[in-house]
């Protein structure tokens, strides 16, 4: 990988894949910290390429800021996850997630069948003859 050397927002963003907007919110998050030039904009080095890309991944395959924060703080993504061992406690919370989203499948799916058995009583009723009982 070509050094940055010290880039602002736009040229990391650029390079990261994701918007100026969102290496803002990673900052907010604690997930990146730029350093400032004299004039306060934000500078970022190779690393910060390295942890962008990298929390985009997390992010985009459902896994939390806290997750990613948790993640972080272990070192498990100083280098290119394509590129590394994966840390075993990602493995942990992948899991965790993956049995959270299969609990909210579960209660989606038991809503969407009581809303199913309630249009159906709704739909026999109004299409019953006015003045019989149903």
């Amino acid at each position: 990988m070509r050094s940055l050397g010290g880039v602002r927002i736009g040229e990391l963003a650029e390079r990261a894949g994701v918007s100026p907007r969102a290496l803002r919110y990673y900052e907010q998050q604690g997930l990146l910290s730029p350093s400032r030039d004299a004039n306060g904009y934000r500078v970022y080095d190779d690393h910060a390429l390295v942890l962008a890309r990298n929390i985009k991944r997390m992010l985009a395959v459902g896994l939390t800021t806290e997750d990613v924060r948790e993640h972080l703080e272990r070192g498990c993504l100083d280098k290119p996850l394509e590129e590394t061992p994966r840390c075993a406690p990602e493995l942990h919370t992948v899991q965790r997630r993956l049995a959270g989203l299969d609990e909210r499948i579960e209660r989606l799916l038991r809503q969407r069948e009581l809303l199913a058995r309630h249009s159906a009583e709704v739909e026999r009723e109004l299409a019953a003859p006015e003045g019989s009982a149903a």
